[in-house]
């Protein structure tokens, strides 16, 4: 293919306004906020199953004390009917019994008040857990609020670059003739770069040094031919800087 000189050197235009783009696009699929935002994500989802357990060994130890109380209280109203009975009692058999086991009652009240105190220190722990986890889950859930807002102001603006970015791409391919566009786009699309400067021998496109055969090559075709990168297959761009 033949083309002006003038018009493959658009080219190196069109190519860094693609590569402008691609930058703008690889940055949008890879804000750094991301990565720690996921973090904070399987974070906040330990921490409510944490909760849940923790949570469940509260209301395990809630039921345990109630049950406790409950135990104390049928003790004490036991414990209390029979002082009472002792108190109007002449039978020296009935007194003997009632005091063996009002005796007994007080033993038994006694381990259930030592029962009591030992399941609500035990909530007490609890508690502190749980209240470490709510603790842990607020400062998660901060972070993960002021990092969502990060992302999101910083992928609006780079959506907004990318705006930009693409329609100052359009205009500088909109001044390229069409066949050589065609090609261009061709090019990038099968091998990923459209078009590079060929600078001092060197391929911007495969950053290699071309052989002497290929630069012989590229010296004896016309300025208006459309030449090509071996390495890469991009079009190579001939300047003063090629070193021809």
């Amino acid at each position: 293919m033949k083309a002006p000189a003038s018009e493959q050197r658009k080219l190196l235009d069109l190519q860094a306004a693609d590569n402008r783009v691609a930058q703008l696009q690889h940055a949008l699929r890879s804000l750094p906020q991301e990565a720690r935002l996921a973090e904070l994500q399987r974070d906040s989802a330990a921490a409510r199953k944490e909760w849940a357990g923790v949570n469940g060994e509260l209301e395990d130890a809630k039921a345990e004390i109630a049950r406790v109380e409950g135990d104390i209280e049928t003790v004490a109203a036991r414990e209390k009917r029979d002082q009472e009975r002792l108190q109007v009692s002449s039978s020296s058999k009935d007194i003997q019994g009632l005091e063996h086991e009002i005796a007994s009652l007080k033993v038994r009240r006694s381990n259930l008040e030592d029962i009591e105190l030992a399941v609500m220190e035990r909530m007490e722990e609890i508690e502190e857990r749980l209240a470490a986890i709510v603790a842990r889950r607020d400062d998660i859930a901060t972070e993960e609020r002021l990092l969502a807002a990060a992302r999101d102001e910083q992928k609006e603006r780079l959506a907004t670059q990318l705006t930009v970015a693409g329609s100052e791409r359009s205009a500088v391919a909109g001044g390229i003739q069409s066949d050589l566009l065609a090609l261009y786009e061709r090019q990038r699309e099968r091998y990923g770069v459209g078009a590079a400067l060929l600078t001092r021998g060197v391929s911007l496109g495969s950053n290699m040094a071309l052989t002497e055969s290929d630069l012989a090559a590229i010296r004896s075709a016309p300025e208006d031919e459309v030449v090509f990168d071996p390495e890469s297959n991009c079009i190579l761009v001939r300047t003063e800087e090629s070193g021809l």
